[in-house]
């Protein structure tokens, strides 16, 4: 009985080592090997598998191919990671360029509003000067044309003899106004007019005569020189000779005399002052 025992329980460890055996061979095959041994140190043999069940190559080939789908998909989702990485930097950058390219157009466009602004404000500004620079030289015109220039005859002198007077230096009472002056005292027209004599006239000596534009005659005689023509036209302040001493004249002087109506002499001092100056 002992004995009979003793065979069972060898048949039942026997048993329980094929198990092991069945599972050692099915981890390895997962693990990628082809055999497994093992060795009982109960009956002092070893077992070993040279070859797999259909089961086993299955599961190893399963193994394998998800092993290897699972290293695919890995690397598939680091590519595309990466791959939107730089798509999303791309486009930034370019977002960034645009905006930078919209504010320098936008500032260009500025800048050239603002310029075009300021040249139509300062041609505005031009033209609004020159009409009114215009518009002072015509009236300046239209009061010089209103109210005759009239200036005193010559300079740097003293009254010696005036309008009326009676004497023995003339052969009837005086017709003039004398302004006394050095010799060479440029003599002026008083006002603008049209030289119509310029000659030697006895008693008067050198004599020159302008017509103006109201039809009154200005004498200037005794002078030294003649510094205009029959002809010529003058304006106010215009040389017509200079102080002398020819003709009947006991010093040098400018015998000045008014004719308004190009015969008859009249007072030469309130005309002067009626016309805004005062000899």
């Amino acid at each position: 009985m002992a004995k009979h025992r003793a065979s069972r329980r060898s048949l039942r460890s026997l048993g329980r080592r094929t198990q092991l055996i069945g599972l050692t061979a099915a981890l390895a095959a997962a693990a990628g090997t082809t055999a497994v041994g093992l060795t009982s140190s109960a009956t002092g043999s070893s077992t070993t598998a040279t070859e797999l069940s259909a089961a086993q190559a299955n599961a190893l080939s399963a193994a394998r191919v998800d092993r290897r789908d699972l290293a695919s998909r890995d690397t598939s989702r680091v590519d595309l990671g990466l791959a939107a990485t730089k798509k999303l930097q791309a486009e930034q950058a370019a977002q960034a360029r645009a905006a930078k390219l919209a504010a320098n157009a936008t500032l260009t466009q500025r800048r050239a509003l603002a310029l075009a602004a300021a040249k139509q404000a300062a041609a505005k500004k031009a033209a609004a000067q020159a009409r009114a620079l215009a518009a002072a030289k015509a009236a300046a015109i239209a009061k010089a044309k209103a109210a005759p220039k009239v200036v005193l005859p010559t300079t740097g002198y003293h009254l010696t003899a005036r309008f009326g007077q009676a004497g023995g230096r003339w052969a009837r009472n005086h017709t003039g106004l004398d302004f006394a002056a050095p010799i060479g005292t440029p003599v002026r027209s008083v006002m603008a007019g049209e030289v119509i004599q310029a000659d030697y006239e006895g008693a008067y000596g050198r004599q020159v005569k302008v017509r103006h534009a109201d039809g009154t005659v200005t004498s200037y005689s005794h002078m030294s020189e003649f510094d205009v023509s029959v002809g010529d036209t003058v304006a106010a302040g215009d040389q017509v000779g200079a102080i002398g001493v020819t003709g009947n004249t006991t010093g040098p002087h400018l015998h000045f005399e008014v004719l308004p109506d190009g015969d008859t002499p009249v007072d030469p001092e309130p005309w002067l002052r009626e016309h805004g100056v005062n000899p």
